[in-house]
């Protein structure tokens, strides 16, 4: 059923509440601390061994509350996640893995796969309701997939970052075979794998030496 877009007075209200509360927010933070961003990006690695230390379904469920605020194209939000915690699971996706990737994702407490659902313009009446958008996607397949694909590496990209800001350490991974995880998880649906993140708390003991960056005149340009 379509969401009943809010018109009039409620409407003005709904976004004077929403302008307030974004000057709030900078009002309590205008920004983060250097040791903030080191947590979440500067000083971050991704990491390849894990304790044996579980993540629970309540830090689950935060963690996509957070995720689903991010922001997506026309708030589509085609992101779709499949969080694997038993060995069961983690069975299925090693039959998709490179050899070297196995001990990463069966030592991991928590791997989720990153995917996005095709059919994601259907729910746009749900989450864009002001303005009806399907006309864009219906009988666009070669649209609809790059927008569904795009918008999911960005949600992707919120979830290693909301994970970090969590406490969790993370590891993403591409190093498998797509089509073998649509045929496990997804056969039938409308929803196709995008990458694998595997979540926990990690064994530094594995890491290695941090490999080399661009600098900002390498790849950026300011005209």
């Amino acid at each position: 059923m379509s969401a009943q877009a809010p018109q009039g007075s409620e409407l003005a209200k709904l976004r004077a509440d929403a302008q307030a509360d974004a000057r709030a927010l900078k009002a309590d933070v205008s920004e983060l601390d250097d040791a903030a961003i080191g947590l979440i990006l500067s000083r971050a690695r991704s990491h390849y061994a894990w304790q044996d230390k579980p993540v629970s379904e309540e830090q689950i469920q935060r963690l996509y509350d957070i995720v689903k605020m991010g922001s997506t194209s026309m708030n589509g939000c085609p992101g779709r996640f499949v969080f694997v915690r038993s060995q069961e699971g983690k069975e299925r996706i090693a039959k998709s893995l490179k050899p070297a990737n196995v001990p990463k994702v069966m030592g991991a407490p928590l791997t989720v796969i990153i995917a996005y659902d095709t059919e994601f313009w259907t729910e746009l009446p749900k989450l864009f309701p002001h303005e009806d958008r399907r006309h864009l996607f219906e009988g666009k397949p070669e649209y609809t997939l790059d927008t569904a694909y795009r918008n999911s590496t960005l949600q992707g990209g919120y979830m290693m970052i909301a994970a970090r800001a969590m406490g969790l350490d993370i590891g993403a991974m591409s190093g498998f075979s797509n089509k073998i995880v649509d045929e496990e998880f997804f056969t039938g649906t409308t929803l196709k794998s995008n990458f694998l993140l595997n979540i926990g708390y990690a064994d530094e003991s594995a890491l290695f030496q941090r490999l080399p960056r661009f600098e900002f005149n390498d790849v950026c340009e300011v005209i």
